[in-house]
């Protein structure tokens, strides 16, 4: 397709731009004419779509969430479109945001590039002077036009911007609550703003994988490109009769070559565990090889697909209950205390009935022990005085201070000691009462909050468990606390010793 590039004043630019929104291969031909990237042997060539690239521009909407294999060029594709959209639509403001600053300078430094190799009679031009041109932001005054980076580290990205085009790189792999980062992106997204989430696997739980899940009521289009579609991924062939059923099923139904098979047979030799997250073949197994779950995983995900709203939900959606007090019931109310603010933990709390285990309440908040107390005491109160038991380490020992001064009974001890203590040896039995809580008896748990919590809990290659990267596990540990001490307070109706103090149990 033949292309008159003009000599790049605004109305030659204004005319592309048209062009570009015709069709795919206006814009797939207009691409390969003005941009160009460096390639594996270090020259610069114009950016043709592989395959990957072309299957993400035929089928792109307006909400994208792309799941991939490891250098796929996706993220150049996208890169490059933004940018030829911001300097042919003028007044169009682009925002791409990576999950760390390295991450953001490698991706500016190809946009840079694009632009320093943009067809000379364009650059000679004054329409595409820069008033500003650094590692985070540049403007095209001529066109009231802007592209700017961001970390997903910076709370204030995109603040007080109407985006036209957002790009989200490497979502799973964002630091923080990367949930609430990407929700306040998205409300600087103007309506007819185009958005691409991409992103190699991590872990079944997340942010991203969140989104992949959630795609289809939230109107967003899936891609997912897996790693034979670059051609670059092959070596030595491997012999036919040699295949084994997996890969004859990769051949036979993905037309996978045998050099192909010969290079995944490398990769699983290098990575091991990692390969079927960093080339991924599907988009389920690349998500439950990466990041393993604590937790028996299928039955987390099995509840979660049965969960009901709760029957109340109080304190601005802070407090959840599925159960009200009935009479006659005994029930215990375990706190996972926090300093509170709000960049600090949250402080978790939950209610379980005494018998069954179930969980009929939950708290979670970024509360000071001065707010937390009374919310407690109330709530222990109102569960037919509820056993109260409260982590002592940290934060706890505030808590439990504040409790004795409102004399609240029965309050838990361990070895005459008001309160719970975590350690390294009671740790793991908490946690491991609550996986065989999770394995055994699921539908007694009721909180989406607690359980996709237990799905971002991760063993790590030391061998200790603990919430992935940037997640939470407040509730996971109130859940663990609440368990533990029931079983130690039933253990000791039977005469081991109740740890009680007043009369919990009758």
């Amino acid at each position: 397709m033949k292309i008159d590039l003009g000599s790049g004043t605004r109305e030659d630019l204004v005319r592309l731009g048209a062009l570009y929104d015709t069709g795919q291969e206006p814009a797939r031909a207009l691409t390969e004419k003005v941009l160009r990237i460096r390639n594996r042997m270090g020259t610069c060539i114009p950016l043709s779509a592989n395959k990957a690239q072309q299957q993400y521009q035929i089928n792109r909407g307006r909400k994208n969430i792309v799941l991939k294999a490891r250098q796929m060029g996706v993220t150049t594709w996208i890169a490059g479109q933004f940018l030829l959209r911001t300097l042919t639509h003028p007044g169009t403001v682009t925002l791409q945001v990576a999950y760390n600053q390295e991450a953001a300078e490698a991706i500016f430094r190809i946009v840079h590039r694009f632009l320093d190799q943009l067809p000379p009679e364009w650059l000679e031009g004054r329409v595409l002077k820069t008033a500003k041109r650094s590692s985070r932001r540049i403007a095209f005054p001529a066109l009231d036009s802007e592209y700017l980076i961001e970390t997903a580290g910076d709370r204030n990205a995109g603040r007080g911007l109407t985006i036209n085009n957002l790009h989200c790189t490497e979502l799973a792999r964002w630091p923080g609550d990367a949930a609430e980062t990407l929700y306040g992106l998205l409300a600087t997204l103007s309506p007819e703003g185009e958005l691409a989430m991409e992103s190699t696997p991590n872990g079944s739980a997340g942010c991203f994988w969140q989104q992949w899940q959630d795609a289809e009521a939230t109107g967003t289009r899936r891609h997912f490109f897996p790693w034979w579609l670059e051609e670059v991924y092959s070596a030595a062939p491997a012999p036919e009769d040699s295949l084994t059923g997996e890969e004859r099923q990769l051949v036979d139904n993905h037309g996978v070559s045998l050099e192909q098979i010969g290079y995944r047979r490398q990769i699983h030799a290098n990575f091991r565990g990692l390969a079927r997250q960093e080339y991924a073949e599907d988009p389920e197994s690349c998500f439950l090889s990466s990041g393993s779950c604590y937790f028996h995983a299928p039955g987390i995900d099995a509840r979660l697909r049965e969960l009901s709203q709760p029957t109340r939900i109080d304190r601005n959606g802070d407090l959840h209950i599925w159960l009200v007090p009935r009479p006659g019931m005994e029930y215990l109310v375990a706190v996972d205390p926090a300093g509170g603010g709000e960049e600090g933990d949250f402080a978790a709390v939950q209610v379980i009935e005494m018998k069954s285990g179930m969980q009929c309440a939950e708290l979670q908040a970024r509360m000071e022990p001065t707010e937390l107390v009374p919310l407690v005491a109330q709530l222990a109160h109102d569960y037919n005085d509820a056993l109260l038991v409260v982590e002592r380490n940290n934060q706890g020992a505030a808590v439990l201070a504040l409790l004795a001064h409102r004399d609240y009974r029965p309050l838990y001890e361990q070895h005459g000691k008001p309160g719970w203590l975590t350690t390294r040896v009671s740790r793991p039995d908490m946690l491991g009462e609550l996986h065989s809580a999770l394995s055994q008896t699921p539908h007694l748990f009721s909180s989406e909050r607690l359980l996709r919590e237990c799905r971002n809990f991760i063993r790590l290659p030391s061998g200790r468990a603990e919430a992935r990267p940037g997640e939470h596990d407040d509730c996971v540990m109130a859940m663990a606390i609440a368990l533990a001490a029931r079983q130690e307070t039933l253990a000791g109706k039977g005469g081991h010793g109740n740890g009680v103090q007043g009369a919990a149990l009758q």
